[in-house]
């Protein structure tokens, strides 16, 4: 039998990490362990919602069958959509894998919807920074078709203080011409909690009584399996996101969804093809019994990499580290967010996040100018699906206050060897002290 101190002289000899450093984790882990149960709980009622909806829609091995060319009539694809729209609660939703990330799922939905003249308003701040590039907020990306330059206008609405909506703000914001409310569940690159359920469903009921037919669009990256039910549920009208996060559950190769009421869907789908055409063609080559497998894990991944999320936040808030959210705080999103407060602390920890990777673990990532983005990025991620954040990955924008964004795992003990060298990397560079 593999006893505790076996699995203390495997890290001490194969990974370098000390006894002082592995001991604080496994203390820190203890004082949590009531914590940790009970995010089970949320990957088992996950789990059966996702079992029945495979079978309501008669799921059979047929559907697994290489549909090629036009893909007409591919029988696997249509099967995907329909459990994807069960699982979130969705008059419709489309799936596929020639949506190449979450950036394009939400890009399709706002060149599918909004026309010349509509006004796009923003109510949870400044969308993540590759967004704020499709919307027409970054110079260098004008001339390329960014939905301003379609005659779209455009206003946010900052969030309060404490991550709340400023109600006042975003119903004295709205005109008539307003078609769109966007809400990004997620943190992105900020210092906030993810937006609850709750508070969207409070939200869209004020936005509702004073513009009944607008819609209501949400960024559900990163969100996916943290509540009982999904954002259509408490009144968006369209969500979107990407496989290679929480849905896919390690195993989709590609792919994203946008998923909602049956008439925005089709118009998501006519600008991924045609109109016209819509969702009609769209061969699947076979990946369809990946992406299924991937839906039938992402409860049990997901509350995974929950797990070495909340281990984060208490051993660096242990050592004196802001972390947001807390402990004990209701999550709405798989990020965790450590306000390291210099570029070195920053560096080190994602270097040692890639050092815990299966992948590419002999990689030292640098800050680079990625597109997209504002500032330059680090960013560590050793996946077997590149760019997968379901994964375990870190990031971060190299500016003040240096906040690093820790999320995924497939599995918990790696998040939690994440965590091990990152506290035994900053020791060795006098960075921290435990």
């Amino acid at each position: 039998m593999i006893k505790k101190n076996d699995i203390k002289d495997y890290l001490e000899k194969d990974f370098s990490i000390s006894a002082e450093v592995i001991n604080f984790v496994e203390a820190v882990e203890n004082d949590i362990k009531a914590t940790l149960h009970d995010l089970d709980a949320m990957a088992e009622l996950h789990q059966y919602r996702v079992i029945k909806a495979m079978q309501r829609a008669g799921l059979g091995d047929r559907h697994f069958a290489v549909a090629t060319g036009y893909g007409y009539d591919d029988v696997g694809r249509e099967i995907v959509e329909k459990i994807y729209a069960e699982v979130f609660g969705a008059e419709d939703a489309l799936v596929r894998p020639h949506i190449s990330s979450g950036t394009h799922a939400i890009s399709l939905a706002l060149y599918g919807v909004l026309r010349p003249g509509d006004q796009l308003l923003a109510i949870t701040g400044a969308p993540y920074d590759t967004i704020r590039s499709v919307i027409g907020l970054v110079d260098k990306y004008q001339g390329q078709g960014t939905i301003k330059e379609y005659g779209v206008t455009y206003d946010q609405v900052e969030l309060r203080e404490d991550g709340s909506f400023d109600e006042a703000a975003i119903l004295a914001a709205m005109t008539p011409n307003t078609r769109m409310i966007y809400l990004q569940r997620s943190t992105g690159y900020s210092w906030r909690k993810a937006i609850t359920l709750e508070a969207m469903k409070k939200m869209i009921a004020k936005i509702r009584s004073v513009k009944p037919d607008v819609i209501v669009f949400a960024d559900n990256c990163y969100g996916e399996f943290l509540d009982h039910v999904e954002p259509v549920s408490v009144g968006v009208d369209l969500i979107a996101g990407s496989l290679i996060k929480n849905p896919g559950g390690g195993l989709a190769p590609t792919g994203g969804y946008v998923a909602g009421r049956s008439d925005l869907v089709h118009l998501a789908a006519c600008r991924l093809s045609a109109p016209g055409v819509a969702r009609e063609t769209g061969a699947t080559l076979g990946i369809n019994r990946t992406l299924l497998q991937g839906l039938f894990l992402a409860p049990t991944v997901v509350s995974q990499a929950i797990k070495s999320a909340v281990l984060l936040a208490a051993c660096y808030q242990k050592i004196g580290f802001d972390v947001c959210p807390e402990v004990t705080d209701y999550r709405s999103d798989i990020i965790q967010s450590v306000r390291l407060n210099t570029s070195e602390r920053v560096k080190t920890f994602c270097r040692a996040i890639q050092e815990a990777a299966p992948v590419d673990s002999h990689l030292t990532p640098e800050p680079w100018d990625m597109p997209g983005y504002s500032d330059p990025i680090i960013m560590a991620a050793g996946a077997f699906i590149q760019g997968s954040s379901i994964e375990l990955s870190a990031d971060a924008p190299m500016r003040e206050p240096y906040i690093v964004y820790f999320q995924g795992g497939l599995t918990h003990y790696h998040g939690k060897l994440g965590i091990l060298l990152s506290l035994q990397r900053l020791m060795d560079e006098k960075l921290i002290a435990i």
